[in-house]
């Protein structure tokens, strides 16, 4: 899929700028991209736009072939014709503007959307039905949704008899009609809306970079509706092991992560069935996918359910190759990126090299005064995207002024910084183009950057400390932020490492 050299930007939609207290998919999205566009950036980073959770995480959502409702924008409803000016400024957030609140978008754009819904018209009724059909999850999840509302939100485990199982559920569908065509709805608004950004941006020649977690929450409807393929007790609901990974560069006690896993076995009986159709749905709303935790494909880390960390688990090999010539032969040569950091094995690195897959590569995990990293950019194939630092990193500078002596001064050294100002910050920030500048200089065919790494930011801008449950995601920013970015910069490092 890599052919030519071109770079990024990572900048989840939550973060761009609006009045609605997250990221909405209106003006200030194609604002953005137009930025983006014209600094000669080729593609666009994002983390999976499904809904979240209640912390914010878009890696642990309740269905992960939808687009959460708290991204549509209010404004393209005023446009449409479904609500009125007046109507939105319920919607508009007076918080802080740097800071994502997803209650409050949760809250106020589900009441917009229910004034919405009771104004459509025949013609858009129509429009709906026919998403539904072309769109084979949306029934489940509109059912899921509506009876989770009926239940007082609580997990679908926890449900009434009628409704606790999908099979049961649908036959008494009738108490659910009204309220799951609601949700049918708003799933028709969010696709359509980002069908529109997405449209302008490749018009613009930017590519859709999207994101997709490989494992699915417990209470979700790709469980509640497919509880054969995962690793559950069928009589009484309960997990058996669940997902996470072992203590790595981010927790000493690893990753309890909680998911259900994968009843592999049952999904090859299939020809991994489900596996096809989410990959062929998200490659509809992206140009691009990297799949998250790729490893685990190979062997992943299987930890009994009772556990409360991640130490006590155990790798269990994973479908390999059986999972994605299923998916060659159903669907083709896809354009997906193995996100391939963490513990590694020579499992990982064969199933990688027998995909074709490109990987990943992030100059902090480089700067290692003692090894030669494959981190580092004279180690970097050209089959492969190099990052500045991800959505799970801390930024450069913040890097920067955290490292110990050595570390730092290696770092340094290594990306041909002079002078002793390396903690000056902000838009000029001289050590963070040093390190920027170096990731552009590798051979990778593609280097992305994040928003706040462009802007220059500290540790408060993280978006995300693995392992932490709570204060994350929740980095926001402004348009007078967007545009204070040196514009000419990024033009002539595009130009100048012919990445553009």
């Amino acid at each position: 899929m890599l052919n030519t050299r071109a770079s990024g930007v990572l900048m989840h939609l939550s973060c761009i700028p609006s009045r609605y207290g997250v990221g909405v998919m209106g003006d200030e999205t194609k604002e953005f991209i137009d930025k983006i566009a014209d600094m000669g950036f080729s593609y666009w980073q994002v983390l999976p736009l499904n809904p979240p959770d209640f912390y914010g995480s878009p890696y642990t959502s309740n269905e992960v072939f939808a687009i959460s409702h708290m991204f549509i924008s209010p404004d393209e409803l005023v446009k449409s014709g479904y609500v009125n000016e007046a109507d939105t400024e319920r919607s508009v957030y007076y918080g802080s503007p740097y800071t994502a609140d997803y209650e409050f978008a949760y809250n106020s754009r589900l009441k917009l959307l229910k004034k919405a819904f009771s104004a459509i018209d025949e013609k858009t009724k129509k429009e709906v039905k026919e998403f539904t059909r072309e769109n084979g999850w949306c029934e489940a999840y509109s059912l899921y949704c509506a009876a989770k509302e009926l239940s007082g939100n609580k997990p679908w485990w926890e449900w009434d008899k009628k409704f606790a199982k999908y099979e049961d559920c649908l036959k008494n569908r009738a108490e659910l009609e009204q309220l799951a065509s609601f949700y049918t709805f708003v799933q028709y608004t969010a696709f359509r809306q980002w069908r529109e950004i997405k449209l302008y941006a490749n018009d613009r020649g930017v590519k859709i970079l999207g994101d997709m977690p490989i494992y699915v929450s417990m209470d979700s409807a790709d469980v509640w509706s497919n509880r054969r393929l995962f690793e559950i007790n069928e009589k009484t609901f309960a997990q058996k092991r669940v997902a996470g990974v072992p203590p790595d560069y981010f927790s000493a006690d690893g990753q309890l992560w909680g998911n259900p896993l994968y009843d592999w076995k049952e999904m090859e009986k299939d020809g991994f069935d489900w596996w096809i159709k989410r990959l062929k749905a998200s490659l509809k709303i992206f140009d691009t996918v990297r799949i998250d935790h790729f490893r685990a494909f190979a062997s992943y880390w299987a930890v009994p359910a009772e556990s409360e960390t991640a130490k006590n688990g155990e790798w269990v090999k994973g479908p390999g190759m059986k999972l994605f010539n299923a998916v060659k032969k159903e669907l083709g040569d896809l354009p997906i990126v193995a996100e391939d950091l963490g513990t590694f094995g020579e499992d990982v690195v064969k199933l990688l090299e027998d995909t074709g897959f490109p990987g990943m590569r992030v100059i902090q995990f480089g700067f290692d005064p003692n090894c030669d990293s494959t981190h580092l950019p004279h180690n970097y194939p050209k089959n492969s995207i190099a990052y500045v630092g991800t959505h799970d990193n801390t930024t450069i500078l913040a890097w920067l002024w955290e490292a110990d002596e050595n570390s730092r001064r290696f770092a340094l050294d290594y990306c041909s910084f002079k002078g002793d100002n390396w903690g000056e910050g902000g838009f000029h920030s001289p050590s963070c183009r040093a390190v920027t500048e170096t990731v552009w200089r590798s051979p990778s065919l593609i280097s992305v950057i994040s928003f706040q790494d462009m802007c220059g930011f500290g540790s408060d801008a993280r978006m995300n400390v693995p392992g932490r449950a709570f204060g994350n995601w929740q980095f926001r920013t402004t348009m007078d932020t967007v545009n204070q970015i040196d514009a000419e910069y990024f033009r002539k490092i595009n130009r100048l490492y012919k990445r553009k």
